[in-house]
């Protein structure tokens, strides 16, 4: 009968935890505070979402440390409950296909459309990734699939994701819609006229790509976004409660590199 009430145990309470953590750089620079903020996000993931293979994939525990990792570095700072109207990962090996009936923007459906995809966030609960991509993550190149999705779990808390997900108290929405409009119209102009961008050009799709794409460089090349876009690096600042510059920056490192 007492069994019922035993505690779960530790989900990081494994070796490969602290193996994981040093060979991640996306961490690097966490200070012990967010360090315990990060791993009691993971143990909330852990504990109350199912991660699941598909397509022959067998997930493993260092896998799932992984994922949790990258999903729970956006919201450490955040309420824990951000994520609690979702509790499924699905990993594929490498990039999948969707099909079936799509609906445009003005609500004209199409039958069957296929889709190869890297991660997707879907509106009926799962978050579906690549893990060829997800595994991606030691890398700081900007390209992170894990909280490309993540962002888009968040926007979409204000239902169809459009690039404003439920802003914190005292931020303004005139001043995210001024920051990322603009920054937004200047990276599809730059676009246009066949300007080399260092951000990833699928960043101009919508402006739920923008945001998700933004997220991306912001946690791992924060130093490329601050130079290209500060005023939207100070709004994800704020809706993140984070500055990764800075905690990088300690670590020496800089837009170029670890110096």
């Amino acid at each position: 009968m007492f069994n019922l009430f035993r505690r779960r145990p530790d989900p990081l309470a494994t070796v490969q935890w602290p193996r994981l953590l040093r060979r991640m750089p996306l961490l690097s620079g966490l200070d012990a505070d967010e360090k315990a903020k990060l791993e009691a996000c993971m143990r909330v993931f852990l504990n109350t979402k199912s991660i699941q293979g598909a397509g022959g994939l067998e997930v493993d525990e260092t896998m799932r440390l992984g994922i949790a990792a990258q999903a729970c570095l956006p919201i450490m700072e955040l309420d824990p409950k951000a994520y609690d109207d979702w509790n499924e990962v699905i990993v594929y090996p490498a990039a999948f296909i969707r099909s079936g009936d799509w609906t445009d923007d003005f609500g004209i459906v199409t039958e069957e459309r296929e889709e190869i995809l890297l991660g997707e966030a879907r509106g009926d609960g799962p978050m579906v990734l690549s893990w060829e991509d997800a595994a991606h993550a030691p890398r700081l190149d900007g390209h992170n699939v894990v909280i490309h999705e993540s962002a888009h779990k968040l926007d979409m808390k204000n239902g169809r994701p459009n690039g404003m997900p439920p802003l914190h108290r005292g931020m303004s929405r005139a001043d995210w819609s001024r920051a990322f409009s603009h920054a937004y119209r200047d990276f599809c102009r730059r676009l246009d006229r066949g300007e080399h961008s260092e951000i990833d050009p699928y960043a101009a799709e919508n402006p739920a790509e923008f945001f998700a794409v933004l997220s991306e460089y912001f946690f791992e090349l924060p130093h490329l976004l601050a130079d290209s876009y500060p005023e939207v690096y100070h709004q994800l600042s704020l809706f993140y409660r984070q500055d990764p510059r800075r905690r990088l920056q300690m670590l020496g490192y800089q837009a170029s590199g670890w110096s």
